[in-house]
């Protein structure tokens, strides 16, 4: 590998990313369902492209701005999967008059706003909560969801489209079994909903997209769209989940050694909480908040398991190992730290550096 390291580095592997695109893509295919991947993870107009080559057209995205990003990058089809801010009125509008626009709603004061203020067309899609407890219509709330849903499809700068969750409970999960019932079960009150509006005379799509879900399960049923993000690179908790392998795993930060404690063998790292977020998960009862491996000629090799990064401040990773680990390192050596949610890590760098240091610029331009 020809990258000099001096500081924490956010390194990409091309191969891996690629190989983990085309599969999303090809199981999308095989289940006979849309595929919008959720840029969010990502946040690159370089990698969109790496979608574009495989036939991907529709996509989402976390935020207005994001999709004001993509839409100079010429994508043409963008949902925006967040609550309508009714503030970005001006952005959405200028956004509504240059593209295929997706917005997502919940409320009937959000979508009587929403058509007062626009000057084109949209597709508006109403948030349902399946289970996941974050936000959206309630999909037992049967009154509501008429009541939205016929507030939109009377508006005629909407155009009522389907219906839109995330389950994010999956990431609760402790199996991939558990993973495709938690699936199975948003399906199912999903199409609860469907049939619900479709007995009003609406005919929606539906759409579902997270990441453990949209890799394990095999048979996507009566869905129409999924739109995973995190599988593009995937990560530790993806791999502790089931929905990838630890070879998956396609973004690390590299960070240089810079202290070893002889007590509790203990590494200091030059990576902490700006370089790495401070995303964690519980590990046999421990908080950890990344796995490690060595840097090598060809990118980093396995997971060191006896490794686990313990403790975060600011600008320090505190990397708690085993003897033999521990007197094989060195002050000046370089690990790679896998971390646990690679979409938080990712959005704190303005760039990623490829294997072959090729240097791959984002959205973002903190560094």
């Amino acid at each position: 590998m020809s990258i000099s390291i001096e500081k924490p580095t956010l390194l990409l592997d091309k191969a891996k990313t690629m190989r983990n695109i085309e599969r999303m893509v090809a199981r999308a295919q095989a289940g006979g369902v849309a595929f919008r991947p959720h840029f969010k993870t990502h946040q690159s107009a370089g990698i969109g492209d790496w979608f574009r080559e495989r036939g991907v057209t529709k996509i989402t995205t976390s935020s207005v701005d994001m999709a004001v990003y993509f839409a100079a990058a010429g994508w043409q089809d963008i949902l925006v999967a967040f609550p309508v801010n009714v503030r970005q009125s001006k952005a959405i509008n200028k956004l509504a008059h240059e593209v295929n626009l997706h917005l997502v709603v919940e409320s009937v004061a959000t979508a009587v706003t929403l058509n007062n203020f626009l000057g084109a067309n949209v597709n508006v899609w109403l948030k349902v909560d399946a289970g996941s407890g974050r936000t959206g219509i309630h999909w037992q709330n049967e009154e509501l969801l008429t009541d939205v849903a016929y507030t939109v499809a009377d508006a005629p700068r909407l155009n009522l489209t389907g219906l839109l969750t995330h389950a994010g409970q999956t990431y609760r999960a402790t199996s991939p079994e558990e993973i495709v019932a938690v699936y199975d079960e948003t399906a199912v009150r999903l199409n609860h909903v469907r049939d619900l509006l479709h007995a009003e005379g609406h005919n929606l799509l539906i759409s579902v997209g997270d990441t453990p879900a949209c890799s394990i399960v095999e048979d996507f049923g009566r869905v129409d769209e999924i739109r995973p993000g995190n599988f593009v690179f995937y990560d530790v908790m993806q791999q502790r989940l089931g929905a990838c392998l630890p070879e998956d795993i396609a973004v690390g930060v590299a960070c240089p050694i810079v202290a070893k404690h002889e007590v509790e063998h203990r590494v200091v790292l030059y990576g902490g909480a700006v370089h790495l977020s401070r995303d964690s998960m519980v590990v046999n009862g421990e908080v950890i908040y990344g796995r490690v491996a060595r840097l090598t000629k060809d990118g980093w090799g396995q997971m060191l398991y006896s490794s686990k990064l313990v403790s975060l401040s600011q600008e320090h990773g505190i990397l708690k190992t085993d003897a033999k680990t521990f007197d094989s390192l060195d002050v000046g050596d370089v690990l790679v730290v896998l971390p646990v949610h690679s979409c938080l890590t990712v959005d704190l760098y303005g760039r990623y550096t490829t294997l072959s240091g090729e240097t791959i610029t984002k959205m973002r331009t903190n560094e």
